[in-house]
């Protein structure tokens, strides 16, 4: 599937470990490879699949078995910075981490969907079953967090 990766990350964005988002996204591959033969009526097979990953990892995190997932994500290496800056940028991109774990689910998502994964609003709204608007609102409001919770973090002291 050539979207195998984003149902990946999606997934590893929604739970804890590379394990368990790899067992999420054979399901969901598996799910959709059993229902081949009626992929003909969705328009868009990769928003399914998307969709199917959403509800998949939600219903994964509010059972009882995953108790203890929580979202986690670092995708950014960069061996030719110094040190120093490596430190810095770890540190920004762990208190990110943190401020997401704050974030309403659904912002989560909308972040996840946009900013990593470069879907349009379009898409995100049907993916998550919203209107572009919401969609939107939700990542404006999710970005602002971020950025407020950052500037505080990275000036505090600074007068």
């Amino acid at each position: 599937m050539p979207f195998q990766n984003k149902v990946f990350r999606l997934a590893k964005r929604l739970l804890v470990s590379t394990e368990e988002a790899e067992d999420a996204t054979q399901e969901i591959l598996l799910k959709l490879w059993n229902k081949r033969d009626q992929m003909g009526r969705y328009r868009n097979v990769e928003a399914f699949a998307m969709t199917m990953t959403k509800n998949f990892c939600l219903d994964r995190l509010k059972s009882k078995s995953a108790q203890n997932l929580k979202i986690v994500h670092s995708n950014y290496q960069d061996g030719q910075t110094p040190l120093q800056k490596q430190l810095e940028l770890q540190d920004s991109i762990d208190w990110v981490e943190r401020i997401m774990e704050s974030l309403p689910q659904q912002q989560k998502i909308v972040v996840q969907l946009r900013d990593i994964e470069q879907y349009e609003f379009k898409e995100i709204a049907e993916i998550l079953d919203m209107n572009e608007t919401a969609v939107r609102v939700n990542l404006s409001r999710a970005r602002k967090t971020i950025r407020e919770q950052l500037t505080k973090t990275h000036s505090y002291g600074v007068q």
